[in-house]
């Protein structure tokens, strides 16, 4: 894994600071759920993203080896785009905190649902 240097010596921040990136988690999440997905494709599925965001943050994940590039030299090229070993682990971590967020929301509407009794 090729993270950034934390400023505070910490690895935990140095790949948060990668994580935290806009538009980071739902690549990360479309890949995982699609498997290895061409960049146009990828782009029609974040609804709103534009050509050159998704293009630096997919570079800041190529960097950090979360996910690899493959380029094909065809008329189109194509350029597909999934995750690395490292990736995948990062996306077990990924399916635990969305399960524990789905347990908070469920209980926040419960709570609501009890106060509104």
């Amino acid at each position: 894994m090729n993270l950034p240097i934390s400023p505070a010596g910490c690895p935990l921040d140095a790949l948060l600071r990668v994580l935290s990136g806009p538009w980071t988690i739902y690549i990360l999440c479309r890949l995982h759920q699609n498997g290895p997905t061409r960049f146009g494709q990828l782009k029609r599925q974040l609804i709103g993203i534009s050509s050159k965001m998704l293009t630096e943050r997919l570079r800041t994940l190529e960097k950090a080896e979360i996910i690899y590039r493959q380029h094909k030299p065809t008329v189109p090229p194509q350029v597909t785009y999934g995750l690395t070993k490292e990736g995948q682990e990062l996306t077990t971590v990924m399916d635990q905190l969305n399960m524990l967020a789905q347990q908070w929301a469920d209980a926040r509407v419960e709570t609501n649902q009890q106060l509104a009794s």
